[in-house]
């Protein structure tokens, strides 16, 4: 999802603005001491298949991967990696969970009334809630009770939040008589907050705390491991080989892992067990 080509580029390129390919031009870089914030090259992006196996280690494959100039958004990639997915697989993801970089609402919009694909991402500090929602993990009626998420109408396009069946506020509230206890909003009134799964639902927050933090490991393996981020790329040929290459090592880890059969435990027969006495139920509570 990120660039895979950290040093500086020469000062002769920089200064010229000539580039190998076209469209090119000058990216930002996270600031490093004694690195140029500046440099020429391109980035890397990939989607990746979460792969269910009873393998212990995680397993990504990698589905799409895009090379671009540095100054390309990562958001604009997300549409043409579903239409890659359908042509080439017959198939699309229907959950995606990606970093901040494709916080983009018309990218998220258009996903989720296009394909029918929701975008999970976090909420950015700075970015303003709206009602009902209180916090980034957080909803509530009006009147201060917390909502759970509920359903989302496709038809209609509104995101449900019902009150949780022990309700805290409502037997004490004044519109308790007249209250339906459940409330409607708009998918595309903020597509981070609602969309087709909700950030406060706890599905969103399963994927953010469990799902979301592999995105980094996943990068690191490409650039640290593969040696990718030892290297600058100034040319669009050699980095798309380089990347093909990335992803052909992933695939190859990924089958070797496949066809291997897990080892056992070497400790396990030292590792402690729960001892059951087989006294009766009411002799246990005494």
């Amino acid at each position: 999802m990120r660039r895979i080509c950290p040093p500086p580029a020469a000062a002769s390129k920089k200064s010229s603005n000539r580039f190998t390919a076209p469209h090119a031009a000058l990216g930002g870089r996270t600031l490093k001491t004694g690195q140029s914030r500046w440099f020429v090259g391109y980035k890397k992006h990939t989607l990746r298949l979460w792969l269910p196996t009873r393998h212990p280690s995680v397993t990504l494959l990698p589905l799409v991967s895009w090379v671009t100039p540095a100054n390309v958004a990562e958001g604009g990639l997300l549409v043409p990696s579903l239409h890659w997915c359908r042509r080439h697989l017959g198939w699309w993801p229907g959950l995606v969970v990606a970093d901040m970089a494709y916080l983009s609402a018309a990218s998220k919009a258009a996903a989720r009334t296009g394909w029918q694909t929701a975008v999970i991402t976090k909420l950015r500090a700075d970015m303003r809630l709206s009602p009902p929602y209180v916090s980034a993990g957080r909803v509530e009626c009006p009147q201060g009770q917390r909502l759970e998420w509920w359903e989302h109408d496709a038809p209609d396009g509104q995101q449900w939040f019902r009150v949780p069946p022990l309700p805290e506020h409502c037997p004490h509230c004044w519109l308790a008589s007249t209250c339906p206890r459940h409330f409607a909003y708009p998918a595309g009134q903020h597509e981070t907050l609602f969309g087709l799964i909700p950030l406060a639902s706890r599905v969103s927050h399963r994927l953010l705390r469990q799902v979301r933090p592999w995105i980094e490991p996943a990068q690191s393996f490409e650039k640290n491991q593969l040696g990718l981020g030892q290297m600058f790329f100034n040319s669009l040929r050699l980095t798309w080989q380089m990347s093909l290459w990335a992803d052909s090592a992933v695939l190859l880890r990924t089958m070797l892992w496949l066809d291997t059969p897990p080892e056992p435990a070497g400790l396990a027969e030292l590792q402690p067990n729960q001892l059951e006495f087989g006294l009766p139920l009411e002799k246990q509570h005494q």
